[in-house]
């Protein structure tokens, strides 16, 4: 029976999820297979982007302490919201120790989302989830270097959505990748999880 568009879209968060998990099965195999002595991460790496305020900030803006790092984009109907949602749960979660934490929300649609609209949209989250953009290139050499993945999907009368990378990445001091934190769970397990970088 061929696939209706509805049921397309029902799939795509079913794909996307199914993506991330196969981003995190190799994530592991490369961190597992790889000496921590080289000092360098198998997911994450240097990056120059701009904030919400407009100011160009990079990678190392962020060393010292643990962070968090999540793909998406603003005009995302449902899987952004409820993850930037939960992500300033655990940070509230974290209390007066996770002061210094910081949530990297990286658009991977720097076509629409430019620092007034990464601004607007967070406003409704966490003051410590600091959204990012750039030139396309930027941000697609952000993408490759966590290994994560999106993808323009074309939709009615030219518009579209964004497919991509549903994980959020905890990052250590060092801005090593630590693993991927779960949010299915209540906001002070995953809290507790972030807390033991700290």
């Amino acid at each position: 029976m061929p696939l209706t568009p509805r049921m397309r879209r029902a799939a795509i968060p079913l794909l996307v999820f199914a993506l991330g998990l196969a981003v995190l099965g190799l994530a592991a195999s490369l961190m597992l297979g790889r000496p921590v002595a080289t000092g360098t991460s198998a997911v994450g790496g240097p990056f120059t982007l701009v904030n919400q305020d407009g100011r160009t900030v990079t990678d190392r803006d962020f060393a010292g302490k643990p962070h968090l790092v999540f793909f998406g984009f603003t005009h995302c109907p449902d899987i952004c919201p409820t993850t930037l949602q939960q992500i300033s749960d655990v940070l509230a979660a974290l209390g007066p120790k996770g002061n210094d934490v910081k949530a990297l929300f990286v658009t991977v649609d720097p076509e629409r989302d430019n620092p007034a609209a990464l601004k607007e949209y967070l406003s409704s989250f966490d003051p410590r989830i600091v959204g990012l953009t750039g030139s396309p290139e930027a941000v697609a050499a952000t993408v490759k270097a966590y290994r994560a993945y999106s993808r323009k999907v074309p939709l009615k009368e030219g518009d579209y959505t964004m497919e991509h990378t549903a994980l959020v990445y905890i990052m250590d001091g060092n801005g090593r990748f630590v693993g991927s934190l779960n949010l299915m769970r209540p906001a002070k397990e995953s809290a507790d999880e972030v807390a033991r970088q700290l």
